[in-house]
């Protein structure tokens, strides 16, 4: 189906409440799939929970809860993020449920029918916190003990049964799949990372099970009742199982392969080199995109939960407002580089961009309609086709298709703000106040119709990101219906020509003081 997107985010883990780290992933999820929306394809935007693993039992067991219980007391508090920072997610999934559970089953039985896994003995290291397994060459041997090669925390030494899929024969394929491009890896410097890992080691079968005397709450293996799922193996299902696999055909082949994959770079390895191997085996399609974006740091560090150096993003979002919040992450970095969280980095964006560009932009020219005209938009005003605000405008939604394709959040809306900025330099340039004490007021009706249709553009391009201020913007302009209900096709340039009525409010972005 070529008008079809299908979008994902990674499962969360409920051992605790989301932070800023879920809430930039959510929000750029929610950013292309508004996009798309407006492009006139049909979404389904999928995001959801991870609620199995030794982690999750470990902190039911301190909360005093049963491992149920506990994460029906967590789940609330994601849902709960979403709805605040506006995520229009089409599906909700967690792994606890019926749907994700025959999924995962009808997944092991398939690859037992295949022989493509088997039962060994494994002896190794694995890492609670991380979720995952590591080999003596894998690890960090520091003065204080055995280390996990990412979280740089110790490792438990274990020796267990378990079952293992064969992963390791596919391993020249998935870089000739990566190399090619049929399974995109971005941004560049990921794909490297991929490559290189591929390159440089040699893929051991991945471990797919945990026996039920170590761990009891998993998805209970439908080979072997002494064993529960490995909770990675068990997490990367829930994209196929959300969408149909493999009971529902129609559904399935409506949405799957999955147009991208939006995950934290640390967990790149599992997505890029153990899913789609999973999926080749299985005779599935591969994802189109897989896209690592970065993280948010304070000093040097990765902000965590175990660190204790997270951002509340409730406590932000109620001191700077939603659209700011959005805003501040889309724009301030490259999506796939990290960036440095700040408050003070977080107030100059809301004063200089959205206070004094874009919030100047809307008071300045509501303001002078109103003051000029009694609030209403003069009627019958034919601007010039070769108007430098109309060109720029134009153009804008061709450069936002090509930003959007490669995810690029911050170039997206920095060629917003060049229209923006355009426009209050145009304020100057035309002298309206000058305008209005000549006899002949078409000049200034020119100028104030031309800066209203780019604040319609605005409002429109801007929905996506910041979609209350989008609304807020259109309706100060008199517009029906509303940005997020208005396709992209209809870009609307003369929309004010048969006149109108503004409805000014409250400035869009008061500056903070400090």
């Amino acid at each position: 189906m070529p008008d079809k997107y299908y979008l994902t985010t990674p499962l969360y883990y409920v051992n605790a409440k989301p932070h800023i780290g879920h809430s930039y992933t959510n929000i750029a999820a929610d950013a292309l799939a508004r996009f798309k929306r407006l492009q006139g394809k049909e979404v389904l935007f999928l995001t959801g929970t991870d609620e199995h693993g030794q982690k999750v039992e470990r902190a039911s067991r301190e909360a005093g809860m049963s491992p149920g219980g506990f994460t029906d007391s967590i789940v609330p508090s994601f849902k709960d993020l979403w709805q605040r920072l506006s995520i229009s997610y089409d599906d909700f999934i967690r792994t606890t449920e019926k749907r994700h559970v025959e999924t995962v089953k009808a997944v092991w039985l398939r690859l037992h029918e295949k022989g493509e896994i088997y039962k060994d003995r494994y002896s190794g290291y694995y890492c609670t916190p991380c979720e995952t397994f590591w080999t003596e060459r894998q690890v960090l041997t520091e003065k204080e003990g055995i280390l996990c090669p990412d979280c740089r925390r110790p490792l438990d030494q274990i020796e267990e049964e378990n079952f293992f899929f064969r992963i390791s024969r596919h391993q020249k394929w998935l870089m000739d799949t990566v190399r090619s491009g049929e399974m995109l890896v971005l941004p560049e410097t990921r794909q490297n990372e991929v490559l290189g890992f591929l390159e440089n080691n040699v893929l051991q079968d991945l471990c797919i099970s945990r026996p039920k005397s170590r761990l009891s709450w998993g998805i209970e293996s439908p080979v072997s009742p002494e064993h529960v799922t490995y909770v990675w193996f068990d997490a990367l299902i829930n994209y196929i199982s959300a969408c149909g696999y493999p009971d529902d055909e129609n559904k399935f082949r409506k949405w799957w392969p999955v147009d991208v994959h939006l995950v934290g770079k640390d967990i790149l390895r599992h997505h890029a080199i153990y899913w789609p191997i999973l999926l080749k085996v299985l005779d599935l399609k591969l994802p189109r995109m897989i896209f690592a974006h970065g993280w948010w740091v304070q000093g040097r560090e990765k902000m965590s939960k175990s660190r204790g150096n997270v951002v509340d993003p409730l406590e932000i979002v109620g001191r700077f407002g939603v659209d700011a919040y959005r805003y501040f992450l889309l724009r301030e970095i490259p999506f796939g580089s990290d960036g440095v969280f700040s408050e003070e980095a977080l107030t100059q964006r809301f004063n200089h961009d959205l206070a004094n560009d874009l919030g100047n932009l809307a008071h300045r020219t509501l303001t002078m309609c109103e003051k000029y005209f009694g609030g209403r938009v003069p009627e019958g005003v034919s601007l010039d086709c070769a108007g430098p605000l109309r060109r720029e405008a134009e153009g804008l939604f061709a450069s936002l298709d090509l930003y959007m394709a490669k995810l690029d959040f911050s170039q997206a809306l920095a060629e917003i703000w060049k229209l923006i900025n355009r426009a209050n330099k145009f304020i100057e340039e035309s002298t309206p106040w000058k305008l209005a004490k000549q006899a002949d007021l078409l000049p200034l009706k020119k100028v104030l119709v031309e800066l209203l249709e780019v604040l319609r553009t605005a409002a429109h391009s801007l929905s996506p990101f910041m979609p209350a201020t989008a609304e807020a913007l259109w309706t100060q302009l008199g517009m029906e219906a509303s940005p997020a209900q208005t396709p992209f096709a209809h870009r609307g340039w003369g929309s004010f020509q048969k006149g109108g009525k503004i409805q000014k409010a409250a400035p869009l972005f008061p500056r903070i003081e400090k």
